[in-house]
């Protein structure tokens, strides 16, 4: 669907063309799909087509408009993607690992676009997915937000910088209800760092240290995990030489940085050839 709008350029009217995105968010009762379809209703490019929740949510039936006022009256919440995305470009998707690969399967047999924030897939699911996805254009990221993203990049050229003189440890804290450990964000970081030394992380990494365990190994990439309160996400990886310390950090008080994010790859991936692309291919690093 294309709309029209018309813009000012060197003092004289235009007409520019501009498309609009039809976007179903599933989970919208959660954390991320509440700040997702906030966002996707009063952004100009993308059409609100879609929204599901899990059989037998209290949800299910009703307007999406009223519990979150800005989606208006026009989309119910369905528990069945086929329903719920049958109009849509885009699928964007922050609910559970079992939930993913279900809809990836519908979009591979649809032919519609993901977005992929969810996290604490095992490694097999992960090998699945990723199967289904490379069937369809998609971004795939543990993390939306611009800042992060930025931290993953600057984490890599650090660590390429530092070497491995400099012992590396990845922290992570968010809210007492997030139920996969370490966050994805985190052994993200714990990836970059060890892809600027040129390793893989499954080789280096040390998810926890409890007892007389000995000295630190050399090459160790320690992820430590934190939980408690309503902590949106934080994320600092350290670099601890001799005599002086490397400290990168990123704060979110708000899921709306994670969710522009995603609304900013939902307008991106539309009519890309089909494989999994990340937020620096969107954010174009």
């Amino acid at each position: 669907m294309s709309a029209l709008r018309i813009v000012a350029k060197n003092c004289r009217e235009e007409t520019e063309e501009v498309r609009v995105i039809k976007v179903a968010v599933v989970g919208v009762c959660g954390r991320m799909g509440t700040s997702l379809v906030s966002l996707a209703a009063t952004d100009g490019n993308i059409e609100l087509v879609g929204a599901t929740e899990a059989t037998g949510h209290a949800s299910i039936g009703q307007c999406l408009g009223d519990f979150v006022p800005a989606a208006g009256p026009n989309v119910r919440v369905s528990d069945r993607i086929e329903a719920a995305a049958c109009a849509a470009d885009v699928i964007i998707d922050f609910t559970s690992p079992d939930a993913t690969l279900a809809h990836a399967e519908y979009a591979v047999r649809s032919g519609k676009s993901m977005v992929i924030g969810t996290t604490g897939f095992e490694a097999e699911q992960r090998g699945d997915l990723l199967g289904l996805l490379r069937q369809i254009p998609c971004v795939f990221s543990p993390n939306m937000s611009v800042g992060v993203n930025v931290l993953f990049e600057i984490s890599r050229q650090v660590a390429s910088s530092l070497g491995d003189r400099y012992d590396a440890e990845i922290f992570e804290t968010h809210h007492r209800g997030k139920e996969d450990s370490p966050s994805g964000t985190a052994i993200a970081l714990a990836e970059a760092v060890a892809a600027g030394r040129g390793l893989l992380l499954e080789n280096v990494a040390r998810y926890e240290r409890h007892g007389r365990i000995g000295e630190r190994g050399d090459g160790e990439i320690g992820i430590q995990t934190l939980r408690g309160g309503d902590v949106v996400g934080d994320h600092t990886v350290m670099f601890l030489g001799d005599g002086e310390r490397v400290e990168l950090s990123h704060r979110a008080s708000s899921r709306e940085n994670f969710s522009a994010g995603a609304i900013r790859a939902a307008k991106w991936i539309p009519g890309k050839p089909p494989g999994v692309y990340m937020m620096r291919d969107v954010l174009g690093f």
